[in-house]
């Protein structure tokens, strides 16, 4: 299984067997900006907060 399609298949089993499609969608989500986010870093896309 290609590595995404593995990511989102372990995000979508490690929820509630209750939890609703956005629940589950803000999760992708959210798991994909901080995706986003560690990519930026590495590639030294930041900002300084000073």
């Amino acid at each position: 299984m290609p590595a995404i399609k593995e990511k989102v298949a372990n995000i979508v089993r490690a929820q509630p067997d209750d939890s609703s499609f956005d629940e589950i969608l803000q999760e992708l989500a959210f798991s994909r900006r901080v995706e986003r986010g560690l990519e930026d870093s590495r590639q030294g896309r930041t900002v300084s907060n000073e």
